[in-house]
């Protein structure tokens, strides 16, 4: 909280005036993400504070210095046994914004070691109070006096020196006195919470109390991580995870893994989710840094094709950025992300080669996660291809068992195209996957990498229609006045109509058309709408390329085989009608507004026919 200099000469440099009430809204609103945060950066000054007294005493015994949290709904204290400040310090670094103790000499070089480093921390607490009182007695000089600090949220503050009697121990001390309207951040049981949460993995001994008579203090982190532990057995350390996991995210794993990266101090586990969740959907990680938890929403940690597991993680070489609640994007950063990613994908190859019970339930879950994978990756490819499920004529199977009865594998471009002819190539003794999902075609086309006596190729519509037999030419010619007038009524749609006959005979007819057909149609439309002219003449030779829509009635089926006797011309071509609108639902693909009107005129065309012919 610097003070403004004295006015200067015309062009002398002059101080910035700082309104400290403006910048700890600036804090609030932009910086931090709740209020909540000024315990995570009083509890972070304490882990430094006692990062550099252990310099100072490297010998001192493991717990010999920690950290106290204190609240009984009228103050918030936090006390800790670290390096202290002294007279000098208080001045430099308490009275300064921006001014990080961490940048001092003899302690920069050792940056690394700390949390923070952006000296901007101890004002999070003018989020909940309008008065700062610290006190500390530095552990450089054993005679060090206690020195008395006090900063308001208008911008003034005060130093004083004490005896050292006044803080027999170095270390500091903060006490807040909370605004009243604050209470849902400094209540003794939030406080008590909060500790919990931002300090669960802290290396450091810290403990609460809330100052009622007789009750000892209570542990914030009364255990190391079980990443940290030692087990008797590994089912025992399995267990021990999976429960971890269960308390930090509300559901148990279907298996955890260990995360374990040396090279940046980084160790954790990612827990595999045991259902389902959208595609691209990313779950926020817990990420901790030296122990004090950074954010519970990260999703920079992992790739974005790992959004089957939620990850907690301690690091010591990951850097915070200045609001302390998510990972500066770096190097390091990026190399830990690809680190973790081999992780995830060492775990699906164990699964596969060695447990296939557990690779079956997790597939089930996460097949488009770990298809999204494949395609990019040749490893996981080859693992899993053969196990990952897809949409067939023979049902939902792996590729690997479809490929044992199918020598040559037909793949559809979209979900329409597939459903168009799923029922027929099925009669037909077709092997048709569907291609229309996400990466499901792209991988279906790389299956001969795994199988090269597997055979992959589009599926064609002349290749099903080479399936249908023909009829014999008496019949053909019995039904050419009929099959005229479908192919006028239905010329409107580009559609030729032909006579066949296939399985099953209970689908009456086969809509042939692919939505590359349509949009080259759409394309011939604008032909015939710019008649004339270069644009005319070359859209017009796009028109003549165009695929046409084929209908492809099944002479098996009875209701075609009376239709196609219809003498009456109104009739049979409403009839046709009605055979391409049914034969465009079964389709399921958007129907276009012609073809909505077209049902509705032929439904109640033929009710019309029908109630005459009864009347």
């Amino acid at each position: 909280m610097t003070l403004p200099r004295p006015a200067s000469p015309d062009g002398a440099d002059r101080a910035f005036q700082v309104d400290l009430r403006g910048l700890v809204d600036l804090l609030s609103h932009h910086l931090y993400s709740s209020p909540r945060v000024y315990l995570r950066e009083l509890l972070q000054n304490a882990v430094d504070a006692l990062t550099a007294r252990r310099g100072l005493e490297p010998d001192a015994p493991d717990g010999a210095f920690g950290i106290r949290l204190f609240a009984d709904g009228s103050v918030v204290r936090v006390e800790d046994d670290g390096v202290g400040l002294s007279e000098a310090d208080v001045h430099t670094f308490l009275a300064t914004i921006g001014r990080s103790s961490k940048r001092a000499d003899g302690i920069a070089e050792q940056r690394g070691d700390f949390i923070g480093q952006f000296g901007i921390g101890l004002l999070s607490c003018f989020l909940v109070a309008d008065e700062i009182h610290v006190l500390s007695r530095s552990a450089r000089a054993p005679d060090a006096p206690a020195v008395e600090w006090r900063g308001h949220g208008d911008g003034s503050y005060s130093v004083r020196t004490l005896p050292a009697s006044a803080r027999p121990r170095p270390g500091t001390t903060v006490t807040l006195t909370p605004r009243s309207d604050t209470g849902e951040w400094t209540r003794p049981a939030q406080v008590q919470a909060l500790g919990r949460h931002f300090g669960s993995l802290l290396r450091h001994p810290v403990t609460f109390s809330d100052g009622t008579a007789g009750a000892a203090a209570v542990s914030v982190n009364p255990e190391p991580a079980p990443w940290a532990r030692t087990f008797p057995t590994p089912g025992s350390r399995s267990r021990a995870l999976a429960a971890y996991g269960e308390e930090a995210f509300g559901f148990a794993p279907l298996d955890t893994i260990e995360l374990d990266l040396p090279a940046v101090g980084l160790k954790g586990i990612a827990c595999v989710l045991p259902e389902a969740v959208p595609a691209g959907r990313r779950h926020g990680h817990r990420v901790h840094v030296k122990g004090m938890l950074l954010s519970e929403q990260d999703d920079e940690i992992l790739p974005e094709w790992a959004f089957f597991v939620r990850c907690v993680i301690d690091a010591e070489s990951l850097r915070p950025t200045a609001s302390r609640e998510s990972l500066y994007e770096d190097d390091t950063l990026a190399a830990v992300r690809d680190a973790l990613a081999e992780r995830l994908r060492a775990w699906i190859a164990r699964a596969a080669a060695s447990d296939p019970e557990l690779l079956g339930r997790f597939l089930q879950a996460h097949h488009l996660a770990v298809k999204s994978l494949a395609v990019h990756d040749d490893e996981i490819l080859r693992l899993l291809l053969p196990w990952l499920p897809f949409e067939t004529t023979d049902g939902h199977t792996t590729l690997d068992e479809f490929a044992r009865t199918h020598r040559t594998v037909l793949v559809t471009s979209s979900v329409e195209e597939f459903r168009q002819v799923a029922a027929i190539a099925s009669a037909a003794g077709l092997g048709v996957v569907n291609g229309g999902y996400t990466y499901d075609r792209e991988l279906v086309h790389r299956l001969p990498e795994i199988r090269p006596e597997a055979s992959v190729a589009d599926l064609d519509p002349a290749t099903l229609t080479a399936h249908l037999d023909p009829v014999d030419r008496e019949t053909e010619l019995a039904a050419s006045v009929y099959l005229a007038l479908a192919r006028d009524a239905l010329a409107v749609f580009d559609c030729d109509v032909a006579l066949r006959t296939f399985h099953p005979a209970s689908a009456p007819a086969l809509l042939v058309d692919s939505r590359e057909a349509r949009h080259e149609r759409t394309r011939s439309q604008l032909a015939r709408e710019q008649e004339g002219g270069l644009w005319g003449d070359i859209l017009g030779a796009l028109r003549q390329e165009a695929p046409r829509a084929q209908l492809i009635l099944n002479q098996l089926n009875p209701l075609v085989r009376t239709a196609v006797a219809i003498d009456e011309p109104e009739l049979a071509r409403t009839s046709a009608e009605a055979l391409y609108g049914q034969a465009a639902l079964l389709s399921r693909r958007p129907l276009r507004p012609a073809e909505s009107s077209l049902i509705n005129r032929s439904f109640l065309d033929l009710l019309a026919h029908a109630l005459r012919k009864d009347s």
